[in-house]
């Protein structure tokens, strides 16, 4: 993943393009994209894969941009928010199961 992130922050800086990266147009960034990628499945299951994987590339990219305009690890952040998911669904009530947390 270190290579990834190397080869997206050098992108940016190539460009000059980090003096529009603060953390509130990366988070708009994220979402928008988002919307891109959802839109991929908007009326139907048919989807085309090339597609998808380009929104989801740029999901990745400006959240790999946000991770590092705030100094964090995005391997760390995740490892940390997948234990707190994990006291909040524990296996023996969350296996199988759609419902919320609050509802087990």
């Amino acid at each position: 993943m270190e290579d990834v992130k190397a080869a997206v922050v050098k992108f940016t800086k190539d460009r000059d393009w980090d003096q529009f990266h603060s953390p509130a147009n990366l988070a708009k960034s994220i979402a928008i994209e988002s919307g891109e990628l959802l839109e991929c499945f908007q009326w139907n299951d048919n989807y085309d894969k090339e597609k998808v994987c380009e929104e989801l590339a740029d999901v990745v990219n400006y959240s790999i941009l946000l991770a590092d305009k705030l100094g964090v690890n995005l391997e760390d952040i995740v490892m940390e928010k997948l234990k707190k998911n994990s006291q909040k669904y524990p296996v023996d009530k969350a296996k199988g199961n759609s419902k919320k947390y609050t509802e087990l």
